[in-house]
């Protein structure tokens, strides 16, 4: 006798449908855990949205070059600017060419934006300068003769005299082997190998300088020859004041490379006479801000030179290397501006050199970004600001939450009214998306920036057609089933393949059509690929992990089980007839006439 064939089992037989919701609920617990722990309960606005500011830079042509401006550097400069907008943590910032000589920088509300502002207005070129001499950012007042008798006399010349040597570049030698007793503790006593030192900077002392019976300009040490202009310069220079130091960063901006030049620190604490560029800042391939806890120097900054780079700074430290203070110091120039003045202790081979000496985590970082980023073929200058309110940006968002909700309704009463019960189905793995959606959007913001823009939010609506979509495919397969004969439980599991590939297919042209679009577009236009990408993914997870799990419990209930008229599932309303069977072992008969 044969065996009896063992029937097929249904798939479902094989799975655990409530494991699989459960674990659904549990990650959107997680999601939602989250967000209350990282204190992001919404997800990051845009510039549209939220509003912010937007500023419009003008390129002008640097001295020396007239034709500077084309397609080419205006590209450039406008992706050096958006990676140093973004180095400083603003997200969806956006920086794109105008025409031939703009560049637009939107920056978000809820961001930096006064320091995004300065890094972005200070754009001019980047330099390496070697001191010829410094002193404190105060202005020289013209000295007026007087006897020197009087001063050996009384002894007040004598007091005078230490004081000007204080404020001399010349003391400044002597600080290296022996501090003064008022000055701040500094790292000039120690061997510095492979890096650079911050130069302590000089205190003006409260007597002011002295009053000399020799003419006005010191010498400066190791023996500099400071043209008189140029001391004239220094002495009438003030850097007390933001007008004052933003003066003097102008007209240094503009100054030659080859010719040297006045500047100011860009606290104001220290004027200097700089020396022609030795290196320029298209030499240094990077610059970052690490933290040294193996020889305790706390926060540095490391860079990195190109080849050529590197062999123009080994010349230059090597040279600087064999002089007397301040000359052994190089100021880093940043449109017109001393952002640093390490000095140099012996000659820096290898390509690469570390400043340390007082850092912050913030002024280091500043500095590595100035350095990474502030090489610029073209100088700019902000020609308009113009902030975005955030009223404005509400009622755009206001419109795109209007649009949604009615979108949504219409979805809704489409469901309700041609599906019936599996309506609920479809509305409950549409909350299941939208959950899971939202919990991911706001965890995004903090974790890689993503801000949400209005084309995000149409994005987020087109989903709602898209998942809808994948429940319709999968509700008419059983359908189809029921319709051949079959009851709810087979019709299940037997639609679930044909309905699988098709919301496949489909899922598959969406997310490939949001990448293309992701990748060949910039700014606004990436939030909507984002956002139609991401809503695609999940659309896949929630009908494999909820919506078939669920339908499988749900046939077993009686309600849907039996074809309710309200269940969407009746066979009568759907047209279904019982399959045609024939008796076995009856054979047809005929009668004689």
């Amino acid at each position: 006798m044969a065996a009896p064939k063992k029937g097929r089992r249904a798939p479902a037989s094989q799975g655990h449908p409530g494991r699989t919701l459960i674990l659904v609920l549990i990650a959107m617990a997680g999601l939602i855990g989250g967000m209350f722990y990282s204190g992001t309960l919404t997800p990051r606005l845009g510039i549209d949205l939220a509003g912010g500011t937007s500023f419009t830079l003008a390129a002008q042509n640097q001295p020396g070059k007239p034709n500077a401006i084309n397609e080419t550097n205006m590209n450039t400069a406008a992706g050096i600017m958006e990676r140093r907008v973004n180095g400083l943590g603003v997200t969806e910032s956006e920086v794109q060419t105008q025409g031939s000589n703009h560049i637009i920088v939107n920056i978000p509300k809820g961001t930096d934006a006064k320091q995004a502002r300065q890094q972005v207005g200070t754009t001019a070129q980047l330099g390496f300068r070697p001191v010829l001499t410094t002193t404190a950012g105060t202005k020289t007042p013209e000295p007026k003769p007087s006897p020197s008798s009087k001063g050996g006399a009384n002894g007040k010349g004598d007091k005078a005299a230490g004081d000007q040597a204080k404020n001399t570049p010349g003391t400044q030698q002597n600080a290296s082997s022996s501090p003064t007793p008022g000055s701040k503790p500094t790292t000039q006593g120690r061997a510095v190998t492979d890096s650079l030192k911050k130069a302590p900077s000089a205190k003006p002392t409260p007597s002011g300088p002295a009053k000399p019976s020799t003419p006005p300009a010191p010498t400066p040490p190791g023996g500099a020859d400071i043209p008189p202009a140029l001391q004239k310069q220094l002495n009438a220079l003030d850097c007390s004041t933001k007008k004052s130091r933003a003066a003097a960063g102008e007209k240094a901006a503009n100054t030659k490379p080859s010719d040297p030049v006045v500047a100011c620190k860009d606290d104001g604490s220290q004027k200097y006479v700089l020396g022609p560029v030795g290196v320029e800042g298209t030499d240094v391939s990077s610059a970052k801000a690490v933290f040294d806890s193996q020889q305790g120097q706390g926060w540095i900054v490391q860079m990195d030179f190109t080849s050529e780079g590197g062999k123009k700074f080994a010349d230059v430290t090597g040279k600087l290397a064999s002089k007397a203070p301040p000359q052994n110091q190089f100021a880093i120039v940043l449109d017109g501006a001393v952002v640093s003045d390490p000095r140099v202790n012996e000659r820096l081979n290898g390509g690469n050199a570390t400043i340390s000496g007082g850092f912050t985590q913030q002024s280091a970082e500043d500095l590595g970004n100035m350095l990474s980023y502030g090489a610029l073929p073209l100088s700019f200058k902000i020609d308009d600001e113009t902030t975005v309110t955030a009223a404005l940006g509400g009622e755009q968002l206001h419109a795109g939450l209007i649009a949604g909700a009615i979108g949504l309704a219409l979805v809704v009463i489409y469901l309700v009214a041609y599906y019936r019960g599996l309506a609920l189905v479809a509305l409950a793995s549409l909350g299941v998306s939208a959950v899971l959606t939202y919990t991911i959007m706001t965890l995004l913001g903090p974790a890689i920036g993503f801000a949400l823009n209005l084309p995000a939010v149409c994005g987020a609506i087109v989903a709602i057609g898209i998942t809808a979509d994948s429940f319709i495919v999968y509700f008419e397969r059983i359908r189809d089933e029921i319709r051949e004969g079959r009851t709810l439980r087979p019709a299940v599991e037997r639609g679930w393949p044909r309905a699988r590939r098709t919301i496949l297919v489909s899922d598959f042209v969406s997310f490939l059509a949001a990448a293309v679009l992701f990748i060949v577009t910039v700014g606004k236009v990436q939030g909507f690929a984002f956002t139609l990408g991401l809503t695609t993914v999940l659309d896949v997870v929630v009908v494999f992990l909820f919506t078939k799990p669920l339908m499988t419990l749900l046939a077993r209930r009686k309600f849907f089980s039996e074809g309710h008229s309200w269940s969407g599932l009746d066979p009568k309303r759907l047209g279904a007839k019982p399959p045609l069977r024939r008796r076995r072992g009856a054979a047809p008969t005929t009668k004689e006439a």
